[in-house]
Parts: structure tokens; sequence; C-alpha cells
């Protein structure tokens, strides 16, 4: 559904520099504008693509200045992160995404606008949703749920408890293991004077072919545009992944791994199990981290091995941790030094 750039700011009590009358079509990344999109500057780290999008709009703070030239409107707003929740809680009351969504009715748990090859085999208890599409060669075990909209290639396997949700596309040849949710609402807030406003999620999830998912992981649907798993990605169980993550082709993560919001991980990496990811960094091709390692800052660097918390260097890490174990120990020697320094330094008094 369009709304002008004029409509938005008198939505949210802005002020636009700009035409007021540039009709928006719907939100994206900044990262990711296109003609007839608002997007949004939240992070100062973002700001070199408020210079280069193509976005038609963008959400700023009222004291942004500018160090180049904009062609995108700016809407200037007190709060841009509880601006962005109050425009995307609007698109939501339109529908996903923009689009009104009927259900309408269900026939033995396939919804009849639903398009399911001939050979699919669907379990016990299933449920899909109207416009859904399943190709050829799939199998739903049991208790499996697809929601409206998803797009899925042929010869994936869904083991029982499989939640895939609204607008989600799968690729071909792919395996998600009991209880593997994709496409769930990421951990979207804004702080405002009423404790903690819900940011709808209106991206989705994108999962390439040859894909596995392990029982009981969840990877979020996007704030807006799309959270990508690429071809190739083995994910152990309990593994987290945010909203807006990238993770290249051919990586592997193991169980118990969180990634936050927005990070970008390159192609065949190997992610140990509790490794802990901070969000908006990116990581490098082949960059392997060490189990209950946490990183917090870009590694740019490619085939890097990691340790620790906070990771660095794997062979620097042993070598750390080899001191560290001796630490008490050179303590005691320490200790023991400063005292015959104190008594030398009375015998020289004498």
């Amino acid at each position: 559904m369009n709304i002008t750039v004029g409509e938005i700011a008198k939505m949210l009590n802005a002020e636009v520099e700009g035409d007021p009358s540039i009709s928006i079509s719907g939100p994206s990344k900044i990262e990711e504008g296109q003609p007839g999109m608002l997007t949004f500057l939240a992070n100062p780290r973002y700001e070199h693509y408020v210079y280069k999008t193509m976005a038609s709009a963008v959400l700023v703070d009222k004291n942004f200045n500018p160090t180049q030239p904009v062609e995108a409107a700016l809407i200037r707003v007190d709060n841009v992160y509880a601006s962005v929740g109050q425009l995307l809680k609007w698109y939501e009351s339109q529908g996903q995404n923009g689009h009104q969504v009927t259900d309408g009715p269900v026939s033995e748990n396939i919804h009849p606008s639903a398009q399911v090859a001939d050979d699919v085999v669907i379990g016990p208890m299933c449920m899909v949703g109207h416009s859904a599409i399943i190709g050829a060669g799939c199998e739903l075990k049991g208790q499996v749920f697809i929601g409206h909209n998803v797009k899925i290639g042929a010869r994936c396997k869904f083991h029982p408890g499989v939640r895939i949700m609204h607008d989600t596309i799968i690729g071909d040849d792919c395996v998600f293991y009991p209880n593997a949710v994709v496409g769930s609402d990421g951990f979207g807030y804004s702080k405002g004077e009423h404790g903690y406003e819900k940011i709808p999620q209106v991206g989705i999830a994108r999962i390439g072919n040859k894909v596995e998912i392990g029982a009981s992981s969840v990877i979020d649907r996007a704030v807006m545009g799309e959270t990508i798993i690429e071809d190739g990605v083995i994910i152990d169980n309990l593994v987290h992944i945010a909203h807006n993550v990238v993770v290249g082709a051919s990586t592997a993560i193991a169980a118990q791994t969180g990634i936050a919001g927005s990070t970008k991980i390159g192609k065949n990496c190997i992610i140990g199990g509790q490794v802990g990811i901070a969000g908006h960094i990116s990581i490098a091709d082949g960059t392997m981290i060490q189990a209950k390692s946490g990183l917090s800052k870009k590694i740019t660097k490619e085939n890097s091995k990691l340790f620790g918390y906070p990771a660095i260097e794997y062979k620097s890490y042993l070598k750390a941790y080899a001191h560290f174990k001796r630490l008490p120990d050179m303590d005691n020697i320490l200790t023991q030094l400063l005292d015959r320094i104190s008594q030398l330094e009375e015998k020289v008094k004498d």
C-alpha cells in the first residue's frame, strides 16, 4: 500500500526536507534501499549509506547533520527507533508487508489456495496456509506448520514439529529437524516513556539450497528486508540466528550458538558450540571460532582462527592461557621478591 512522504511525516509528527509528495511503497534496510522505499538511520556506523542509498526517503534524528549531499528526502523525528516501530505497526495493520491477508476456509488443514505438488507426503496434524507453495518430493512428517505465502522448493524434509512462518522462502533439498522454527519475529523493541514497545518485523527469512537446520533451532525473520541462510549451510541443534543476519554458503554452526542481529557471516566458516556473536559486525570467509568464544568486533582477515572471550587469535589465546594458569604461582613469587627487596632496602638504611 503506497503512502506519501508527507503522510508519513504527519503520522510521525515529523519534519520533511525534500519533496513531501514522493510515493513510498514500503520499508527497507538502508543498505538495500531502492526507489520508492523508505529506510532509516539510527546507528551512526551506517551513516555512509545515507549518501549513496537509492531509497526515496530516510528517517533520521532531528539533530542529524549530513556531511555530504543527500538525494533522498529526509524525515526528521525525535526518536528514530520509536518512529520506525510506529511506522511498521501501521504497515502491519495493513496486512503483512503491506498486503491484506485473509485466511479463508481451510479444508483438511491444507488451504485451498495452497499449491502442493502431487507427490508431497503430508503426515498427521500438519497445516499448510493459504497461497503456500510446496515443491515436488517434499515430506512433512507430522505436526508441521507451513504459514501463508511460504515458498518451498523440491525434495525438502520437515521432521515433526517444524514451524515455517509466513512469507519464508526455502530452496531445494533442505532438511529441518524436530521443532526448528524459521521466520519467527526477531527481538525488536524501542524503549519509550512507558517501557518497551514492540517493533513489528515485516521482513522475511530466506533459506538457500541444501541447508540443514537442527532441532529446536530458530531463525528470525528480518525487521525489513531479509534474513539469509545461503546454500549448503549446516546448523546444529539449539542455535539462534537473529533478524537480518546473513550466513554465507557452506558455513557450519554448532549447538547453542547465538548470532545477534544484522551480522554477516562469511562463506566456509566454522563456528563452535556456545559461541556468542555480537550484532552489526562482519566475519570474513573461512573464519574458525573455537567453542565458548565471544566475538564483538568485525573480522576482516580470511581464514582467521579465534578463541577466547573476547576472542583473539587462536595461538595467542593458548599462550596467554598457559600464563594465566601460572598466575597463582607467579603471584607468590612476586610477593616473595617484594619481601626480599623490602628486606634489602632496610639493610641498606642500616
